[in-house]
């Protein structure tokens, strides 16, 4: 039988890998980011475990780049429905002083995150409102951040751009949510450990958050059933200050 698929949006060696990697234990899973190398590795990783992976370079900001993807993906899967999308983009972290900021750096940020999640969105609900047969409902999941809460300083363009996903998704979760697809924000609040933060030291041992647990929480939510559809998740350490 044809498998159901799995997209996820922002494919890096941290949480996109891992979440990667849960959703291919039951689905063919398609990873998109701009950069191959990011990746390459992991597809061969998951195919040569028995699963069924497929990357395909996308640049989110970009609805042209978006639009080719999601023809990819119809074409060559044509018969499968779509059971999760992720949209786990990084891009338009910037960090520097208001007054410091060019126009080009205060733009990165909703470029990479309201604009990205705005052309991934248009593209996988469709495809998210006609899945039949699977046994969990369609969903549509969002990776926020502090930022997304909370503009500190020095970081205005990213979280002006994080702000703007979040505001997507709660009026996504309003309009599909009635029409089935379960859409979901999750708050990464903190350092996650990933191969760039390896050396950073902490105090705690359990200062950092492990991608594989963030992965079985955006599985948690994919799980929910119609009845109980959570919309926004917290996620951090328990030593974290917030």
């Amino acid at each position: 039988m044809t498998k159901p698929l799995a997209i996820i949006a922002g494919v890096g060696p941290g949480t996109g890998a891992s979440i990667a990697r849960r959703f291919a234990q039951a689905y063919s899973v398609i990873l998109l980011a701009r950069n191959a190398a990011n990746f390459d590795p992991l597809v061969k990783e998951i195919n040569t475990a028995g699963g069924q992976a497929l990357g395909i370079r996308t640049d989110l900001s970009d609805s042209k780049s978006v639009h080719s993807a999601l023809d990819q993906i119809t074409k060559q899967y044509h018969g499968s429905s779509l059971a999760a999308a992720v949209f786990n983009v990084g891009g338009g972290f910037v960090r520097k002083p208001f007054l410091e900021l060019t126009e080009t750096e205060f733009s990165q940020g909703f470029e990479s995150q309201g604009k990205g999640g705005f052309n991934f969105a248009q593209g996988v609900l469709p495809l998210l409102l006609q899945a039949k047969g699977l046994q969990y409902p369609p969903t549509l999941i969002f990776t926020g951040a502090t930022a997304s809460l909370k503009g500190s300083a020095n970081f205005s363009s990213f979280a002006a751009g994080k702000f703007a996903l979040r505001a997507l998704a709660q009026s996504l979760a309003r309009e599909f949510g009635p029409k089935g697809v379960h859409v979901s924000h999750v708050i990464v609040d903190g350092v996650i450990d990933i191969p760039r933060t390896k050396a950073w030291q902490f105090e705690h041992e359990d200062a950092k958050l492990d991608p594989d647990a963030i992965a079985d929480s955006y599985w948690h939510l994919h799980t929910q059933p119609r009845t109980t559809f959570g919309f926004e998740l917290d996620l951090r350490p328990y030593v974290e200050k917030w």
